[in-house]
């Protein structure tokens, strides 16, 4: 991780709905892990403009800066209310959203947003939550849908080193809920990076179905044996890994996910199914990155 000690959880907020509700979910998460939470705001123009730097006015400035004091203030409020006891702190800053997060995001456990309207949903291409999720320094919560109160914390698992960080996340998330843990392993037809990755060498006579479950089994124990507190559903299923963690999505609190699956090339912005899980699950989705793609 980049932060130390106990790092604050948190969350992006620009006045829409989706970050209010991604506020009290980070809050929440907050308050779980006993840990502070730190509401920010980002109003300035982005670094990069017509191949340099823009400068807003100052003036211009002045009426952002004003906004965002009163959108933090409502928001701390808010909380406040909703949590009492919680440490909660704000900051503002006049540079872009991008780069604003970004930095923050060194400072985080996890970096919770909203889904992506408002002044958030100018980052980037139009999916904040894609690049976010690529680049941040942490973890990060899209918080969408809505969280099953009985339902499971969801991992997708494929033997790639990311998504042994995601299990770790997913143990740990699992264990401070309460929450059941589903760890998914997927296989389908003409998946030729899972099938001969390093992770999944099937054995002399072993059905693809026996080698997911030799997989998860390999990949779980250590993690079983650090939360005995867990209880743990291994499922293998033949199917696109997107399709089952979709269709797992609207019975679960949490699906986690790493940023790029088996087969996952250096560079990409995010693998397929961390999109389409940011882009249509019904419940929030965490995406983790490993140390040393930060």
């Amino acid at each position: 991780m980049s932060a130390t000690g106990n790092p604050p959880i948190v969350v992006a907020v620009d006045g829409s709905e989706t970050a209010a509700a991604a506020a009290l979910w980070a809050a929440g998460e907050a308050a779980c892990r006993h840990a502070s939470l730190l509401i920010y705001t980002a109003y300035g123009y982005e670094d990069a403009a017509f191949g340099g730097k823009m400068y807003p006015p100052s003036d211009w400035l002045a009426i952002k800066e004003a906004e965002a004091d009163r959108l933090l203030r409502q928001t701390r409020a808010t909380l406040e209310a909703a949590v009492p006891g919680l440490a909660i702190a704000t900051e503002a800053s006049d540079r872009g959203p991008v780069p604003g997060l970004l930095e923050v995001s060194e400072r985080a456990r996890i970096l919770v947003t909203g889904e992506p309207v408002g002044a958030i949903a100018g980052l980037f291409s139009g999916s904040p939550d894609v690049d976010l999720a690529a680049r941040a320094h942490c973890p990060v919560v899209t918080v969408r849908g809505s969280e099953k109160a009985d339902g499971p914390v969801v991992v997708g698992a494929d033997g790639s080193p990311l998504s042994e960080a995601a299990i770790a996340w997913a143990f740990e998330e699992a264990s401070i809920r309460n929450a059941p843990l589903v760890a998914l392993y997927t296989w389908h037809d003409g998946d030729t990076a899972g099938l001969f990755s390093d992770g999944n060498v099937a054995f002399q006579g072993e059905s693809l179905q026996d080698s997911g479950r030799r997989l998860l089994a390999q990949r779980l124990a250590g993690w079983q044996e650090k939360y005995p507190d867990v209880q743990v559903e291994r499922r293998v299923e033949h199917d696109k890994s997107r399709a089952r963690l979709l269709d797992w999505s609207r019975d679960a609190q949490l699906v986690v996910v790493g940023s790029r699956g088996r087969g996952g090339f250096t560079g990409l912005v995010l693998g397929s199914t961390s999109q389409a899980l940011l882009h249509h699950a019904a419940c929030p989705v965490m995406v983790v990155r490993t140390e040393k793609e930060m």
